[in-house]
């Protein structure tokens, strides 16, 4: 039973993306004699089963060697365009912990937006941050992964902007995706000049490849710069930092995701591109330099904060910048151990800042203690 969870781990992210479509006759108004709630219901639903069967992949995986499943997208003539899953102890240990960020966040938000009327979109649109980072978690394919962060990206502006009749949470929702794009554009031509010069656009061949077949010094300094730029923009680092504090103008249940698993997406496709970056010293240099400053001026700036959510939200800058030090330095296992770590911690945080909230009606930290 275990190997047919093991294989069929592909369809992990699926579930999300599933309980997304089931919402659409609550969320689209079709359905409304007995309100919204029957959507939350199933969205929770569909993220257990992701739970149950990504653990119990995990668990048949352990101890074993990793490898991939790969499905052929594109073919002609020379071009051969392939999506890669890899199924190993840490892709499915992520595709694990995503769900269990995920089925906590949606239990939270049951409760804390009890009296919202649109209450089937918000679970729709968790259901499809849940699918897109259970895919990142999955992917050993660039391509792939890139097409995930764009979904994000999209996810991340919709969960924003949820509350669009006020035009604070607009204004927030169009910063936060233009300043995405920003990294997204960089991404994808660090993506396209790396197709010109690698072997395949996968993790595995990658890290081959980077260890064989050097490139020229600018060439090598110029691939990495714009490769660290996706994860820049989506992990809030210098000088693309601002949008995550804007961000907490969307619902709490959603900052719960954005500040523990949306940000570390980002850097987790830094930590699988880590080998390509040792090919230029200047762009590992980057990445040192770019996460001390962040790591020194988003810590002085939560010692600034008076809203209790921009306080955490700026400390998750400050965390990342030690994941991307731990990537120019080339420490692959302390900067996993690092995102693992902040994931669940920043996940209890935000969820313990929502009880505050919702007791107290009140995001200033001066309003609050003895």
């Amino acid at each position: 039973m275990a190997d047919l969870f093991l294989q069929t781990c592909w369809f992990v992210p699926f579930y999300g993306a599933l309980g997304a479509l089931l919402t659409l006759p609550w969320s689209s108004g079709l359905l409304r004699q007995r309100g919204q709630r029957p959507a939350a219901y199933i969205n929770i639903l569909m993220t257990l089963f992701s739970l149950i069967h990504g653990g119990i992949a995990a668990y048949a995986i352990a101890g074993q060697d990793r490898y991939q499943l790969v499905f052929p997208w594109f073919q002609a003539a020379d071009l051969d365009v392939s999506l890669a899953i890899e199924v190993s102890s840490v892709s499915l240990g992520g595709a694990t912990l995503v769900a269990l960020l995920c089925f906590w966040a949606q239990i939270f938000g049951l409760g804390y937006l009890e009296k919202e009327v649109s209450l089937a979109r918000f679970y729709g649109l968790m259901g499809l941050f849940e699918a897109a980072l259970g895919g990142i978690a999955l992917s050993d394919s660039l391509l792939l992964s890139y097409g995930l962060l764009e979904m994000l990206t999209l996810s991340t502006y919709l969960l924003v902007g949820f509350w669009y009749a006020q035009p604070l949470v607009v204004t927030a929702a169009r910063d936060a995706f233009l300043t995405k794009r920003v990294g997204d554009i960089l991404l994808l031509m660090g993506i396209v000049a790396l197709s010109s010069y690698g072997t395949g656009l996968t993790f595995s061949e990658l890290e081959a490849w980077a260890a064989t077949s050097p490139l020229p010094d600018g060439v090598a300094t110029l691939i990495g710069l714009s490769l660290i730029a996706g994860p820049i923009g989506k992990c809030a680092q210098f000088p693309l930092h601002l949008w995550l504090d804007e961000a907490m103008e969307g619902p709490n249940p959603a900052s719960i995701l954005r500040n523990s698993v949306v940000v570390a997406a980002g850097a987790y496709v830094l930590i699988r591109l880590q080998p390509v970056f040792t090919l230029s010293p200047i762009a590992a240099d980057a990445l040192i330099f770019i996460g001390t400053i962040t790591a020194i001026g988003a810590s002085l700036m939560t010692l600034a904060q008076i809203d209790i959510k921009r306080t955490l939200s700026h400390s998750t800058s400050a965390f990342m910048g030690l994941v991307f030090v731990a990537v120019g330095f080339g420490q692959v296992d302390i900067a996993l151990l690092l995102l693992f770590a902040h994931s669940i911690a920043k996940a209890l945080m935000f969820m313990s800042i929502g009880g505050i909230i919702l007791n107290t009606n009140t995001q200033n930290i001066t309003e609050l203690g003895g």
